[in-house]
């Protein structure tokens, strides 16, 4: 299980689905040559796993070489507030039935690209605040 804020449950789902703001996933390929990408909020699947939906781009070629990604989320309010998920790639589907499902959940309409999307899942291995490096408080 990861860290919680403060030694309190914190759940990631309700943090996500009420909080605005803006996210980036950083990822480095084998060499430790480090990207950092936009990437909307993720997808919770439960409290220890969540999920993005990924183009056929760095970000994904570089989660084939190194499994290890860092998503910083900035809530849009004053200030630096936010949290920092340290992750671990488990799995992804390639054109999953369920990409469709979940931007029709979040954002009312379907996909109308038709290119290869992964549905990539990550453990959850540690949750900070934005800033420093003790374990995020409420």
């Amino acid at each position: 299980m990861y860290e919680k804020w403060g030694g309190l449950i914190m759940n990631l789902g309700d943090y996500f689905e009420n909080t605005e703001g803006f996210g980036v996933l950083a990822t480095a390929d084998a060499e430790g040559r480090v990207d950092a990408a936009v990437y909307s909020r993720p997808h919770v699947v439960d409290e220890a796993t969540v999920a993005f939906i990924m183009a056929e781009k760095l970000t994904h070629h570089n989660l084939k070489a190194n499994p290890h990604a860092v998503y910083l989320f900035r809530e849009s309010r004053p200030g630096y507030v936010g949290i920092r998920l340290y992750l671990t790639k488990l799995r992804e589907e390639r054109d999953s039935p369920a990409i469709e499902q979940l931007r029709r959940k979040k954002h009312g309409l379907g996909h109308d690209e038709q290119r290869t999307r992964f549905l990539v899942f990550f453990r959850v291995d540690k949750v900070l605040p934005l800033t420093g490096s003790e374990p995020a408080t409420e």
